[in-house]
């Protein structure tokens, strides 16, 4: 194990190495083009604020289109990933009067923690951050500015809502490796499906069961960050509510292969929004086709009396049900329900029996949902009625 690590380690410091030697012959060479400040929405309370961004190159990512080819849309996915990211360059951020300058690690990224000194307003959910790049990365750039948003439940939110995107709003195929990678690539943020009637039913969520409670959404993903603006634009194409995306990043550790696996990644993910809540209690959404009930279940066990229900979609064999039903029986003495549904008017009429959305919502996912499943695609990608 002591080795692994040692090797580890090396691969991390060479990778981190490498990418600082490119950025500087890139810059040398004059081969950077236009530079970007790509903020991510972050999440806070009156407790303190979380924002993550990254300074990249620019790439010129262009809005999808119905009418897109699968090689322009190939050409775009292929955008995201060859990214060039800026390292060590300083980023200011101001929120009002506070000011707080950090610094882009090897990836480009980088994390501002502010503790706000205003008192927040009672009907403003998402307030913002101004971030300035502070050093010159090409000849002539000119101000590079951005605006970060920041998450703020609103006094009356009741519980809030943490859900995974692939095969959980996105369909994916994620239990297929060469189905998932043909979809990442050949299509786009609007010839890509959401699961029927899962818009209405976490716009639903989101009003909760007085129609105005304002309840939190947060999308806990372990696909790239280089997928951000992508999956942004999905939600907002198909009516899904706006929420922080917590997403991964891909790369090498001083510890793992990876900077972190699926089921830590989503853990550590997870855990921070609901120490950042302390009070706020919430329902976990996810799909039976990879490890969310498990690790749903041990969310449950390390923070006892946070989770209300547990909604699991089941798009796997009858091996998995029984597997999900088995960690459904082992929380019984936790009074969490792990939910296994087949469809989004199942996990609602659960969700209107136990007070979580007003009754009325039902009528808008079915209309909804039947809208979605009249939805189809062809070889292209392009939607088709």
């Amino acid at each position: 194990m002591a080795k692994w690590k040692r090797w580890m380690g090396l691969a991390s410091n060479a990778e981190d190495r490498l990418d600082r030697l490119k950025h500087r012959l890139a810059r040398r060479l004059g081969r950077i083009g236009p530079v970007q400040i790509v903020p991510y929405r972050g999440f806070g309370s009156e407790r303190g604020w979380y924002l993550k961004g990254r300074v990249l190159e620019d790439k010129g990512l262009k809005p999808a289109t119905q009418q897109a080819t699968v090689w322009q849309n190939l050409r775009e996915m292929y955008k995201r990933f060859e990214t060039d990211e800026i390292p060590g360059v300083r980023v200011r951020a101001r929120l009002g009067e506070l000011e707080q300058v950090v610094t882009t690690d090897g990836e480009g990224y980088f994390e501002v923690r502010f503790q706000p000194t205003s008192p927040l307003l009672p009907d403003r959910v998402w307030y913002e951050i101004d971030l300035e790049l502070l050093d010159e990365v090409v000849p002539g750039q000119g101000v590079v500015k951005a605006r970060g948003q920041v998450l703020i439940p609103p006094l009356t939110s009741q519980f809030g809502i943490i859900s995974d995107v692939d095969d959980t709003v996105l369909q994916s195929s994620a239990t297929s490796k060469f189905r998932m990678l043909r979809l990442t690539l050949l299509r786009n943020a609007r010839t890509r499906l959401p699961f029927e009637g899962v818009a209405a039913f976490y716009r639903a969520l989101q009003r909760g069961n007085t129609g105005a409670d304002g309840n939190p959404l947060f999308y806990v993903s372990s696909s790239s960050w280089n997928l951000y603006d992508f999956l942004v634009e999905f939600c907002a194409v198909n009516g899904i509510p706006e929420g922080p995306l917590l997403l991964r990043d891909i790369g090498f550790d001083r510890e793992n292969l990876f900077r972190s696996s699926h089921q830590s990644h989503k853990m550590a993910q997870i855990e921070a929004i609901l120490i950042a809540y302390p009070s706020l209690p919430f329902l976990l959404i996810g799909d039976s086709g990879q490890h969310d009930p498990e690790i749903y279940r041990k969310v449950v066990e390390d923070f006892p009396g946070r989770i209300r229900t547990i909604y699991i979609r089941e798009v796997t064999t009858e091996l998995r049900r029984e597997q999900v039903h088995a960690l459904d029986q082992a929380l019984q003495g936790t009074g969490v329900q792990m939910l296994l549904v087949k469809d989004t008017v199942e996990a609602a009429a659960h969700a209107i029996g136990h007070g979580y959305i007003h009754p009325d919502a039902m009528t808008e996912i079915r209309v909804e949902k039947k809208a979605d499943e009249g939805i189809a695609t062809d070889a292209d990608g392009k939607l088709k009625k």
